[in-house]
């Protein structure tokens, strides 16, 4: 009865905290169709007269298209990049052996810890000097490798049984086809997690576009939504509207990698 009753309670947390969270997607919906509402007064959950008109205003008044188009060839750029790199890079520090490989895997993962914003003036300066402010590569080239995932991908290596690459070397398999046929499918889960990381950060980046980024059409997503806010008037419908097609792109990706995502963590050993 005890049992029974922790776990009604457990339950009903977590039931109560998803809902919690939930609110300010369905808040967000509720003001994109609800016109001409605003901060001032919380639009009912259920609006009187919903309409799709600040979607419509939205696409005909602003590149809006162009700017998704731009942020989603981006996002798959940057997420393919650094799913090659990362993978490339882990294989090494997990199954290649060479001196100093752990110092040098404990110094390539202390820059985690150096935000973004300490590495804003060397990085634009040297794209600056390399002549891409204000182009796709500009934006791109700081993001071609990435910490998180090199970690994230080598804990997964780790997990795959030696044997097997002692087996394709009896074989004749060298590190290349190791590397390809043995470990990236039994580490598929979590590449899949990865996707799904490199992703929602190129999508949802804004300080560095914004600062290497000059021309409106290769404005990204969360550079026009910021545009979307004026300084004296803001239709929020509107820009609820563009906050809703944001984050479309996102939910679609983790519904489909949700197995993944949650084998890809608990498989390389991230609490």
């Amino acid at each position: 009865m005890r049992k029974r009753l922790g776990t009604i309670a457990l339950t009903t947390v977590v039931v109560l905290g998803a809902l919690i969270m939930f609110f300010p997607f369905l808040w967000t919906i509720v003001t994109s169709i609800s016109p001409g509402a605003g901060l001032s007064s919380t639009p009912p959950l259920i609006p009187e007269n919903p309409s799709f008109s600040a979607y419509t205003e939205l696409f005909a008044n602003t590149p809006f298209a162009r700017v998704v188009l731009n942020s989603l060839v981006l996002a798959v750029v940057t997420t393919l990049l650094q799913l090659l790199t990362s993978s490339m890079a882990a294989y090494v520090f997990s199954r290649m052996p060479f001196p100093g490989r752990d110092a040098v895997f404990a110094v390539y993962l202390a820059t985690m810890m150096i935000p973004i914003q300490v590495l804003i003036v060397p990085l634009f300066v040297q794209m600056r000097d390399l002549q891409l402010v204000d182009t796709y590569l500009g934006v791109l080239l700081p993001s071609v490798a990435s910490a998180f995932g090199v970690f994230l991908l080598r804990q997964a290596m780790n997990s795959v049984p030696r044997e097997l690459d002692e087996a394709a070397t009896l074989d004749g398999a060298g590190h290349f086809r190791i590397f390809g046929t043995v470990v990236l499918p039994l580490v598929g889960p979590t590449i899949a997690t990865l996707t799904v990381f490199a992703f929602m950060s190129s999508w949802n980046s804004f300080l560095w576009p914004l600062i290497i980024l000059r021309s409106a059409e290769l404005q990204t997503l969360p550079l026009a939504l910021a545009g979307l806010q004026g300084q004296y008037t803001t239709q929020w419908d509107v820009m609820m509207a563009g906050s809703v097609v944001s984050i479309l792109p996102m939910l679609a990706i983790y519904v489909f990698a949700q197995r993944y995502v949650i084998q890809g963590v608990a498989s390389s050993g991230i609490k």
